[in-house]
């Protein structure tokens, strides 16, 4: 597999994983949704599957998301 000559594999065009309109955004804890993509919400990968978290929710649940890493980021 080759990657695009900017360096990166993700070519910008939404996948099967990602929304593909900025309306479809939806926390998968509480269900709040979000017009356009904020900088303020936790993404993650689980089980092959990008859920978005509202920054409501990732900060009620930063113990248990700090405690999910690895020793390494400490």
């Amino acid at each position: 597999m080759t990657s695009p000559s900017g360096g990166s594999d993700d070519d910008g065009s939404p996948g099967a994983d990602s929304p593909e309109e900025p309306g479809d955004l939806v926390c998968a804890r509480c269900g709040t949704r979000a017009d356009a993509p904020q900088l303020t919400w936790t993404c993650s990968l689980e089980n092959g599957v990008r859920q978005y978290i509202c920054d409501a929710c990732s900060r009620e649940n930063l113990r248990a998301i700090e405690g999910r890493l690895d020793s390494a980021w400490w």
